[in-house]
């Protein structure tokens, strides 16, 4: 099953759709229950919502946390 996916799974407050992806925390719960119409249907509008969404989760990650406390800051 295609998925667009890219394991970055957090939502974007302002617009809904998650940074790494562009669905939404429905769409991605649902996914597997979707037939392929409407998977593709949905990662159709996938490039253009990512344009909306801010660039950088506005919580830190995990690895950005372990840099941070790597350099001493």
């Amino acid at each position: 099953m295609e998925s667009p996916c890219i394991l970055v799974c957090t939502i974007d407050d302002r617009t809904g759709y998650c940074f790494g992806c562009g669905r939404t925390r429905q769409e991605i719960g649902a996914w597997t229950l979707y037939t392929d119409t409407e998977r593709h249907s949905i990662m159709q509008a996938l490039p253009a919502r990512l344009e909306t969404v801010e660039r950088k989760p506005r919580r830190e990650t995990r690895r950005s946390r372990m840099a941070r406390e790597r350099n001493g800051a």
